[in-house]
């Protein structure tokens, strides 16, 4: 059971995906870089439904989104596959940061919203609740339905037949 998505321990006695990303995670230093953003990893890792082509998801809070691109580029330009742009989610401004570290893909996204309120994390503790609810036979169906090119969300959704939009729909799904 995770108590705490901020702390990344619980990635360690996790499964060997998780274990692995999470010692990547650690030599990257990124966690530590990005401490003044609040930073927190969410997306399929701390689920453990990583599969091939995911990345490593790691959202922050930046006030200054053009400071936080500055620290960025100084800090992770010289990582492959780095890019930095600007995108606007649910009306608000963010920043993408994509960058490879030892096989690993890394995206950073910050938006001036508490990391504990934006919508990656919401999604992220409804999802690790629902896991924890529906039991292993689901997050194989999840899985599945990933493998096929399906999104997280979208997938719950599906599995749980939601209408409309599944990001929306996630966050007003009842357990």
């Amino acid at each position: 059971m995770i108590e705490d998505f901020f702390n990344l321990s619980y990635l360690s006695s996790g499964s060997e995906i998780q274990q692995k990303g999470f010692r990547t995670i650690q030599k990257s230093n990124v966690i530590s870089l990005l401490s003044d953003f609040n930073p927190v990893l969410a997306g399929t890792l701390p689920l453990d439904l990583f599969i091939e082509g995911s990345d490593l998801d790691i959202i922050c809070f930046a006030h200054d989104l053009s400071s936080f691109e500055e620290f960025c580029e100084r800090e992770f330009r010289h990582y492959s596959n780095f890019n930095i742009r600007r995108n606007i989610i649910n009306e608000i401004p963010g920043v993408i940061v994509n960058f490879t570290f030892e096989n690993f893909p890394f995206e950073l996204f910050a938006q001036g919203i508490p990391t504990e309120k934006q919508n990656s994390f919401l999604h992220l503790k409804m999802e690790y609740e629902i896991l924890q609810q529906k039991g292993s036979l689901f997050r194989e169906k999840i899985l599945d339905l990933k493998k096929k090119g399906i999104k997280t969300e979208p997938a719950f959704a599906q599995l749980l037949r939601l209408q409309g939009d599944p990001y929306t729909a996630l966050l007003s799904y009842r357990i």
